[in-house]
């Protein structure tokens, strides 16, 4: 058994973007380590980055993750 290593996990029908080949891909390809997702689209799957980031600015932006600080931005 080796362990360390990330296995591809996902199905037909589900959509993924993969970080380290910066593209879209359906189901098991790339370990989930390497993946954003799932989504149920390939559109939403290519535009995971852009989501990523305004889910970060929105949590910046939330009073309730700010631990008392200023939000940046």
């Amino acid at each position: 058994m080796v362990f360390g290593r990330s296995k591809p996990t996902g199905k037909p029908g589900e959509w993924f973007w993969c970080i380290k080949h910066a593209k879209v891909e359906e189901g098991p390809e790339c370990p989930a380590k390497d993946r954003l997702g799932p989504y149920a689209t390939r559109e939403e799957a290519g535009r995971a980055l852009e989501t990523a980031a305004e889910r970060n600015q929105e949590w910046r932006q939330d009073p309730r993750w700010n631990d008392g600080q200023e939000p940046k931005g």
